[in-house]
This record gives structure tokens, sequence and C-alpha cells, in this order.
């Protein structure tokens, strides 16, 4: 089954070309079932490349999935059109006495700042909130992750010598846990942060389950219990080309920043790097879609504030 995405957002247009299977909202009038409701609050600079790289992990998936995309009110984005803005989000104020199965909270390139220095923190806090009681399950993503962490649960982050960039190799620790079905006993999955979550402070939550490990990158996938938060401190859902991308931005910054690891053939970043964790991101999305969205959320949202 598809997703349903606005008529005109460029997604769909790439999506289409790759046979994802989406469903405009004018077709989505004439279907009789009741689709999942996922809103995606959007905190990263490039918003287009984003929703499609999210959209498109959520649309290979059996089931139909409903999207609004929400922005932050008290922060304007400078690397996305107005009019794009205008046309396709919607800000808290707008989405809030809506009621969700799932939601997805993107990284930001903001984790060299404290948290309370980020200039929407207070209201990404009251979206946050709201997201325990207006939505079943969220999935936070990269400094997401490690806001919702520090913000739900009391755990810091910490700042690394130098930035943590490349595809890393990872070990799920429980692969009996549901949102890890059908895991290798190896995965990889990139990473682009300048910060990150100790496992000790974890293991020392009760609340909270560490479900995959890296030996170079750390702490990968956390859940709650019941999974209806789920931290994910890596980006699976980046393209083949977005560190690369995001390395010869910093080289011309004037960064000198380190070549990603094990990502570009024989070091060289003229070269195409391989996509080698295309699969398990797809098996992600797919059992928390499956798993902590579809088969655990209540028909009637109704109930989430009971």
């Amino acid at each position: 089954m598809p997703i349903k995405i606005s008529d005109n957002l460029p997604a769909a247009k790439i999506l289409e070309s790759e046979n994802v299977f989406v469903m405009t909202e004018n077709r989505a009038m004439h279907q009789d079932i009741r689709p999942l409701k996922i809103v995606i609050l959007n905190l990263m600079p490039n918003k287009v490349e984003t929703e499609t790289q999210l959209l498109r992990l959520l649309g290979n998936s059996p089931l139909q999935v409903d999207i609004d995309l929400m922005q932050t009110a008290t922060h304007t984005s400078r690397n996305t059109t107005k009019e794009h803005l205008l046309e396709f989000y919607q800000t808290f104020d707008q989405l809030q006495t809506r009621l969700y199965d799932g939601m997805i909270i993107t990284g930001a390139p903001v984790e060299n700042l404290d948290f309370q220095e980020v200039d929407y923190w207070d209201e990404l806090c009251v979206i946050m909130d709201w997201s325990r009681t207006h939505v079943y399950s969220t999935l936070h993503i990269c400094w997401g992750a490690q806001a919702g962490l520090f913000h739900h649960h009391g755990i810091p982050k910490h700042p690394l010598p130098t930035k943590m960039s490349g595809i890393f190799r990872h070990r799920p620790l429980d692969p009996n846990h549901p949102l890890l079905r059908g895991f290798d006993e190896y995965f990889y999955m990139p990473h682009s942060r300048y910060t990150s979550i100790e496992a000790e402070d974890i293991e020392n939550k009760p609340g909270l389950q560490l479900l995959a490990l890296s030996e170079t990158a750390g702490v990968a996938i956390v859940s709650t219990r019941d999974a209806r938060q789920v931290f994910v401190t890596g980006h699976c859902e980046y393209d083949r080309y977005t560190l690369a991308v995001e390395y010869h931005r910093d080289v011309l910054r004037g960064i000198h920043p380190s070549l990603p690891q094990s990502y570009f053939p024989g070091d060289n970043p003229e070269a195409v790097p391989p996509m080698v964790w295309r699969s398990h991101a797809n098996l992600l999305f797919s059992n928390w879609l499956n798993y902590f969205v579809y088969q655990q959320t209540p028909y009637n949202l109704e109930t989430l504030h009971t």
C-alpha cells in the first residue's frame, strides 16, 4: 500500500520514478480504509531532501500511511523556500489537536550547542510532551534522538573529539526484539554527528533498552520498554551521496573535515560510495511501522487520551 502525500510535493515524482507507491490526496479520497497517520517534524536544513529520504522508507510497506509535515514556528529555515513551507508544512499550533499513530522527529545540525541554546528548544519540548498523549509511537533520529533522550529521560550528550562521520558496523543486542526482527548479526548505518550518548547512561535507566551498538560509533538504537519511544542515533535514511555532500560542503567552508570512515572506496572522495545500509534501513522502518505503529496503536486514536 502507498504513502499518501500532497499532490504537488516534489518527492512524489522522485519516488514514483523509483517505483515507490505513492498516492496523492485526490486519489486517496476514494479509498475506504483506515490509514496510519504519521507526522514528521522536519528539523533538517534541506527539508525537501529529508522528506524524500523518509518517505522512500515509509513507502516500502504494505500499509497505507497518511503523512503530515510539521515545521517549528520559532525558527525560520534558510535552506528551504517559503513557498514550499507554506504549501506543504504546518506548525504545531495548526496540528496540536490531531492524533497520530506515529511521529518522526529528525536530526538537526545543532549538536554543538547545549540543548537550551537551540532557538526552538522550548517549542520542541512542548511538542515532545504533546507526543506522549497524542502519538502512539515516536521515532527520534540523530540529534532528535539525543534531544528526546535528554528531555524524556535526563540522558546527556557528550562532545566527541572529532566528528563521527562514515558508515559503521553495528551489532543487534536483542535479535528477538520486534524492532530488529530479520536483522543480520551485523548491520551498517551512516553516522554524522559531533556528540554521542554513553551506553552506561542507557543501561542505568530501567525504562530504556539498548538494542544495537557499534564498537566505533557507540549507541545506535534505543527503545523504551513499550516502544512508544524509539531513538536512532545514526542516519539510516541517508542516500548514497548524503555524506559526500556534507564532506565536500565542509571542505568548501574551510573546516578541513576528515574523510567519512569506510565510505569512499580507497578513501577517494571522488569515487562512488557503495550503499551498504539500504536493506536494514528499510527493515528498521518496516518493523517500526508494523510492530509498534500498526499492530499496537488503537484503532480509535481518541483512546490515546485515556
